[in-house]
């Protein structure tokens, strides 16, 4: 069959959520707009933005783009959720829209699930937010099991995600908990494996994912604390016998976190999740290598003194 079939069962939906992000909304559907594979449909959920985001939804003449006001209350969940219950297609994609997509994605991650994946992610450019640009490949398959997934964190990222809609429909979508702000994408991809469906990467670089102070994910407190929340509520049925492998992935949260502080210069915030983290599973070496890393980045540096002759 080919990738630009037009039937209704080879239709990939897309979903767009976005809320004051115009300049960069213009920018997701440009790279939309540019794909290979043309049979699509794009759902925008726009949270009632006050910015320019409806002139730039209206100056896309596209009949493939629809979209909505909707109001979430800050649960990006309930975005989602609404969008798919618009959707048309056999096929489901996730497009922040601050991110971007290569022209051929589409076509790549659609020869994956026609062969078999109910869920493909490929790897992404990590650029902005003043840091080098880096790419991250997700995964591998076998990092994407329920087990590992739950035991060493999330490896899927869901703007590189293409998934099957019957999927979505089986485990009802989102969870919309006000707690799992932020990480509600990595307790659906629990929840996929958890139910036996078929993951699968693409090394290739396929799309690009924006790092800015705005972003949902630049809050290492409250992406700690819907982590911890998603962890706390997929471990309930393992406690008690589980309680040891709870408190070493409570402590591998509070270590990424503290990862994340030090890296912005945040050195008490780091000091206080290192100790959180070692508090809670105090043999575990990489944590206080990181820790030893955060307390020599505090000591004064030599060569940033000033010469006096």
């Amino acid at each position: 069959m080919l990738a630009d079939a037009t039937s209704r069962t080879e239709l990939v939906s897309v979903v767009i959520p976005t809320f004051n992000q115009a300049d960069y909304l213009r920018e997701a559907l440009n790279s939309l707009l540019q794909q290979t594979y043309k049979s699509w449909e794009a759902i925008i959920v726009n949270n009632f933005s006050t910015d320019r985001t409806v002139e730039v939804i209206e100056s896309i003449n596209d009949h493939r783009i629809t979209w909505m006001n909707f109001g979430n209350d800050g649960v990006i969940a309930r975005s989602r959720n609404h969008a798919l219950s618009k959707c048309n297609g056999q096929f489901v994609a996730f497009l922040d829209s601050d991110d971007l997509w290569e022209p051929s994605k589409l076509a790549r991650a659609v020869m994956e699930l026609r062969a078999g994946s109910d869920l493909v992610c490929h790897a992404e450019r990590w650029f902005g937010g003043g840091s080098r640009d880096r790419i991250v490949r997700y995964g591998p398959s076998s990092r994407a099991t329920y087990e590992s997934l739950l035991l060493n964190g999330n490896c899927i990222s869901t703007s590189a995600v293409v998934m099957r809609r019957e999927v979505l429909d089986q485990l009802g979508g989102f969870r919309d908990d006000p707690n799992f702000v932020t990480t509600e994408d990595y307790d659906l991809w629990l929840r996929v494996a958890q139910a036996g469906f078929t993951i699968s990467f693409i090394e290739d670089v396929l799309g690009s994912f924006r790092r800015h102070k705005t972003s949902a994910s630049s809050a290492p407190i409250r992406h700690l604390n819907a982590e911890l929340s998603v962890i706390d509520d997929h471990f309930r049925a393992r406690l008690p016998q589980g309680l040891k492998e709870h408190k070493r992935r409570r402590a591998l949260a509070y270590y990424t976190a503290a990862r994340t502080f030090s890296k912005d210069g945040r050195m008490l915030d780091g000091f206080r999740m290192f100790a959180s983290s070692l508090k809670m599973s105090p043999l575990k070496a990489r944590t206080w290598a990181g820790l030893g890393v955060h307390l020599i980045s505090l000591l004064p540096n030599p060569l940033n003194r000033t010469r006096r002759d």
